[in-house]
């Protein structure tokens, strides 16, 4: 023998009847607690603010690093001049 119950209701009306708590409140402040966080640390993590920490500590190698980027970017993307093509 097979039956079948189907209940329609939402997610809170389903944890009211089980009897279990309500979380919602609690669920907000932490949401809100971490959005606060992330963005208090935002401006730390901007790409700006990591160059400036990574040219205050070797401030003497910034051509270097410049031209070390320079050689990754050209690289990665293929850099030179672009194949002839064959039409």
């Amino acid at each position: 023998m097979k039956f079948r119950v189907e209940v329609d209701c939402t997610p809170l009306e389903a944890r009211q009847f089980v009897g279990l708590p309500n979380v919602e409140p609690m669920q907000a402040a932490v949401m809100a607690e971490i959005e606060r966080r992330m963005l208090a640390d935002m401006e730390r993590f901007s790409p700006d603010t990591i160059m400036r920490s990574w040219f205050s500590l070797f401030p003497q190698n910034a051509e270097q690093m410049q031209s070390l980027f320079l050689k990754m970017f050209q690289q990665g993307f293929g850099g030179g001049t672009p194949p002839a093509r064959n039409e």
